[in-house]
């Protein structure tokens, strides 16, 4: 396959390669030379900015899947719309490619599995933080806004792999609104 990626700074175009091919057939089964063969890019300048192939994954994993500290735009009484909100603000609503990287790679690399851990733990925080916004009154009820927190954080994780092993498309939107029901 001689297909290249559009033009870019050639840095975004190896990360751009590597996603789409770890994302397809795994890191073990794809060779630095296929990730510079698609980025348009000579072997040697991917080890110019990854001196090791793992390090190619790492940055990946590490700048594809930040939770930025915007504000949260939570309207007080509408849990649902807030956690929509949320949702569009995080990576892995606009990337399943990352989610599958995440997932297939957590098993076999620590740093990948690291950062799925605090991933969840920072989206816990934010929907958390959002829902507390949203629902003022509920603060005492804390046990029952962590659960949400949780619920939603793991609808937004794992829905690529919920839609792989069962072929149903999960919509984030859906369940922020049954959160928000179940709250009431």
């Amino acid at each position: 396959m001689n297909r290249r990626l559009p033009d870019g700074d050639a840095r975004t175009r190896i990360l751009d390669a590597a996603e789409e091919l770890f994302a397809g057939g795994g890191y073990d089964a794809t060779p630095t030379a296929r990730i510079a063969e698609l980025a348009g890019v000579p072997k040697g300048l991917v080890f110019h900015y990854f001196p090791r192939k793992i390090d190619v994954l790492i940055s990946l994993v590490d700048e594809r899947t930040v939770v930025t500290e915007e504000d949260v735009e939570a309207v007080p009484g509408d849990a649902a719309g807030t956690l929509s909100k949320l949702a569009q603000m995080l990576p892995l609503r606009a990337s399943p490619a990352m989610r599958r990287i995440l997932f297939r790679e957590a098993d076999t690399h620590r740093s990948v599995r690291e950062r799925l851990g605090r991933l969840n733990t920072e989206i816990i925080r934010r929907a958390r933080f959002a829902l507390e916004l949203a629902l003022p009154g509920s603060r005492g009820d804390a046990a029952r806004l962590e659960a949400a927190a949780a619920t939603f954080a793991a609808v937004l994780l794992y829905q690529e792999s919920l839609c792989l092993l069962t072929g149903h498309h999960i919509d984030p939107d859906a369940v922020a609104e049954l959160i928000a029901h179940a709250l009431g």
